[in-house]
């Protein structure tokens, strides 16, 4: 048995496909339900009516006229009958025969006979074939409702559509396109002045006349129905109508309504806005969407599987008519019957009558017209396939009158769907167009950024950074909220991972913005934010794939000083080839380059700034930099980077840069320094970082950098150093951390202005006492991981040592000396806790007494701050990665 709910579904389903049948469907299924209803009928009757009576025919009755043989066996006389009286009155003589007494048995016998023998089969079984045709039609008409490859589409779009209908966006964007279409089609102002006033209609009468309009119609209750699972309405007041100007596209109104709907000052009023399910459900709706579009412009299925069913109906029409007409005419009252039953009744020519066969005939007239007119109706649909392109579907009505402009054309199987609801309702495609216009979906965006990211949440988010100054960093946001550009005070915006990013002219209410990151953002910019940032923009971070990604409005930025570019700069195995920079010549203030990126050459365009620029960071991360002649441009250049750039030996391209204070060469294969005698012209260098080289030894020309105060050479393979390096009386750093030392030369007393040393990582088992007695302005001592057995007594004279580090050493006791240097106070002194207690108990207690500055150590000072990669939290690198996993 059928429970209910099961009967309901199915009723349920099949008032879901009425969107996708038009009119011609409808009257087809109306025409085989007649079908069905004359063939039950005809069938009826037939099962309880139908049947024959039978009469003897007398051989020489001038009624019958045939030309049937009597047998040479039959009795003499013509007149062979039963003796009963009704044979006697046919006879002509008296009948002759054996007397029976079964005058009615043999009468139904004859019957029975003659029904079968004499009735043609088309009396006897036409209805029911009729039946079986008309259960086929019907089974045919909704054929590519349940066929596989089509059902789950047409499934899909029914439910996607029952949503468009039931959101509340569509309500919002179909009422703000007939407000645009509206404000176009308002007469002149001296017309208005001269209507008279209509005062404000209620509520009430507003909320009807958007009834009528069919923003809030009774379509979309049905279309409602279409979902198995409807969504809940909306309680915000987006789900209302407040234009009934909304159906003036299609649907024309009453003149009393569009008058007072033209009165009501609502552009005036302030919209009222969705809230965030309806939001995060219009945007889920946008991508569900998008994915059915492009799952059904792939084929044509259901085009294919429609046309065909409709060949088969009418082939099947034609069918029925060709064959069933001509029989009609068969079907009379009247038919002679020879049943072979002479020795038994005495007659051998019956005459009967069928008493069904008025009523068949014009029941299969009926039937053969239903079915002629259902054959016309598929020609007619046919017809339609043919004349009209079902596969193309264009917007060009709604771009006509001005609404939708951007709504994209559809094709194949989404696109005969909508022409099949069309002949529905074309409401219906224009709901689903809203989801379907990049338009919509970026206000929706707009709508939601201003709901979600106001301006009192963008103030939370902003932080310090290491220099002080408010920063707001803002990770994988669709668009930019539109309060940002309220925040006057913010002088670092980073704006990371967001697609469709775009400056407007708002940018100028940001008085206080000067540095701006950029990291795998394409930013827009309007014309005249371009004009804002070109007088205030001074920093500019650019993280990118590659270099054709750099907008160009970047080398128009005249009042740039720094700019920072991460990414392929140049492309795969060329050399003299492959840049995308622009032109830097609109960059005359431009102070500080940097480039982290494969570079394999020095770019020519860096000669157009030559004058202006004083910093060059190249951080090639392990390509191959090939051409430097770049460089001798340069002339102005006062800090030079290279790192990771496989340089094997001192480019001698640095001898042109007599400017040059810093030279950073660090994380290279450096195997030798021959080349430090050149470098004694560059008078200014003061800074030279040399580490994570594979530098064997230091050449004695290092004692002609008379000017260095820094010289890094930390992680080489160093196993001695020269005397001349200690004839450096300006240097106040000396780092060497990482190498191969085995004892520090007892010159090193003549750096008396050294401030800081590390020696870590090295094999160094005892320290010179001229390091404590002479260099007394030492403030950072690194001596980690070495091999020490003591330290000298002489620490003490150390005064203005505020950091020391002697962890992982061989030390058994610390020297009481340690007490004389305050500065050590606060967690200067790193060593094991063990050994602190080998110090008497006052001392202890004085170096663990909290202090309130703090030094910077040795190693944060020796690596150069990078601003690559933003830092970020845990939670916050676990969605970026899913991000870009997705990009």
């Amino acid at each position: 048995m059928f429970t209910l709910s099961e009967l309901w579904s199915v009723s349920e389903r099949q008032g879901r496909y009425k969107l996708l049948k038009p009119w011609w469907e409808v009257f087809m299924d109306y025409l085989v339900l007649l079908m069905l209803m004359v063939s039950v009928l005809a069938g009826t009757l037939l099962l309880s009516k139908d049947g024959v009576v039978c009469v003897p025919v007398h051989s020489l009755s001038s009624n019958y006229s045939s030309n049937f043989e009597i047998p040479s066996d039959s009795p003499t006389s013509p007149f062979i009958s039963d003796t009963s009286p009704s044979h006697s009155i046919l006879a002509e003589g008296p009948a002759k025969g054996r007397r029976t007494n079964l005058d009615f048995q043999q009468y139904v016998y004859i019957s029975q006979v003659c029904y079968h023998e004499a009735l043609p089969w088309f009396s006897r079984f036409l209805p029911y074939v009729t039946l079986l045709q008309s259960l086929l039609l019907l089974a045919s008409g909704c054929f590519w409702f349940h066929f596989p490859l089509t059902s789950a589409r047409i499934e899909h779009f029914l439910a996607i559509l029952g949503k468009c209908c039931e959101s509340p966006w569509t309500s919002r964007a179909l009422s703000r396109t007939a407000k645009l279409d509206s404000a176009h089609s308002q007469p002149p102002e001296e017309e208005q002045m001269m209507r008279p006033q209509v005062p404000p209609v209620p509520a009430s009468i507003t909320r009807q006349s958007s009834l009528d309009s069919g923003t809030d119609s009774p379509l979309l209750v049905r279309a409602g129905s279409m979902s198995t699972t409807p969504a809940q309405p909306s309680p915000c007041p987006s789900t209302l109508s407040r234009c009934s100007t909304l159906s003036s596209l299609s649907i024309p109104e009453p003149a009393s309504l569009l008058k007072t709907a033209q009165v009501i000052p609502e552009v005036s009023r302030p919209g009222p806005t969705l809230d965030r399910s309806d939001g995060e459900q219009a945007r889920a709706l946008f991508e569900r969407v998008r994915r059915f579009r492009s799952h059904c412009e792939s084929s044509d299925i259901i085009y294919k599987v429609y046309t065909t069913q409709t060949v088969f109906k009418v082939l099947k029409a034609i069918v029925i008519v060709s064959y069933t007409a001509p029989l009609l005419g068969s079907i009379t009252f009247s038919h002679m019957c020879q049943p072979h039953s002479f020795a038994l009744t005495g007659y051998q020519v019956f005459q009967c009558s069928h008493s069904l066969s008025s009523v068949l005939r014009k029941l299969m007239q009926a039937y053969v017209g239903l079915v002629g007119l259902y054959g016309l109706l598929g020609i007619y649909t046919l017809y339609w396939i043919v004349h009209k392109s079902l596969r193309q579907y264009s917007f060009q009505c709604l771009r006509d009158v001005g609404s939708m402009l951007d709504a994209p054309d559809l094709s194949n199987d989404l696109a005969f769907l909508l022409h099949m609801t069309d002949q529905y309702d074309p409401l219906l495609a224009q709901r689903l167009s809203v989801f379907l216009s990049p338009v919509s979906e970026t206000r929706l965006m707009e709508e939601n950024l201003e709901c979600r990211w106001n301006a009192t949440r963008l103030r939370s988010m902003i932080t310090s950074d290491h220099q002080g100054r408010s920063l707001l960093q803002l990770v994988a946001v669709p668009r930019l909220p539109p309060a940002l550009f309220t925040l006057s005070q913010l002088e670092v915006l980073k704006l990371e991972l967001i697609g469709d990013a775009k400056l407007t002219a708002q940018i100028s209410n940001m008085s206080a913005l000067r540095e701006l990151h950029l990291y795998h953002c394409s930013a827009a910019v309007e014309p005249t934010a371009l004009v804002v940032l070109q007088e205030r923009l001074e920093s500019l971070h650019l993280t990118f794939t590659q270099a054709a990604e750099i907008p160009s409005w970047v080398y128009s930025l005249r009042g740039l000083q720094e700019l920072h570019l991460t990414g392929r700069l140049a492309s795969e195995g060329s050399v003299g080839r492959g840049w995308a920079l622009g032109s830097l010549r609109h960059l005359r203030h431009l102070r500080v380059l940097t480039l982290r990126g494969m570079v394999q050459r020095i770019p020519a365009e860096l000669s157009e700034i030559a004058g202006s620029l004083v910093r060059l960071e190249i951080h090639n991360e392990g390509t191959r930099l090939l051409v430097l002649t770049g460089l001798r441009r340069l002339v102005g250049l006062g800090e030079l980077e290279l790192q990771g750039c496989q340089l094997e030996r001192l480019p001698s391209a640095l001898l042109a840069l007599t400017r040059l204070r810093s030279l950073d060469l660090q994380q290279n294969c450096l195997r030798t320094l021959e080349e430090l005698l050149g470098l004694q012209h560059l008078r200014r260098l003061s800074c030279l970082r040399l580490a994570h080289n594979r530098v064997l030894a230091l050449p004695a020309s290092v004692g002609m950098l008379r000017a260095l105060e820094l010289l890094d050479l930390s992680h080489n393979q160093l196993q001695n150093l020269p005397p001349a390096l200690f004839t450096l009386h300006r240097l106040r750093r000396l780092l060497l951390g990482g190498n191969l030392l085995e004892e520090l030369p007892a010159d090193v007393g003549a750096l008396t202005l050294l401030t800081e040393l590390d020696l870590s990582g090295n094999r160094i088992e005892s320290l010179p006492k001229e390091l404590f007695t002479s260099c007394v302005e030492l403030r950072i001592l690194n001596v980690a991981n070495n091999s020490l057995g003591t330290l000298q007594p002489g620490l003490g004279c150390l005064s203005h040592l505020s950091q020391l580090d002697v962890h992982g050493n061989n030390l058994e006791e610390l020297p009481v000396e340690l007490g004389c240097c305050s500065g050590l106070r606060g967690g200067g002194l790193l060593v094991e806790s063990w050994l602190l207690h080998t110090l008497p108990g006052h001392i202890r207690d004085f170096l663990q007494q909290t202090h309130s500055t703090s030094c910077a150590s040795s190693e944060a000072n020796s690596r150069p701050v990078s601003d690559s990669f933003p830092t970020f939290s845990t939670a916050q690198w676990s969605f970026l990665s899913a991000v870009e996993s997705r990009i």
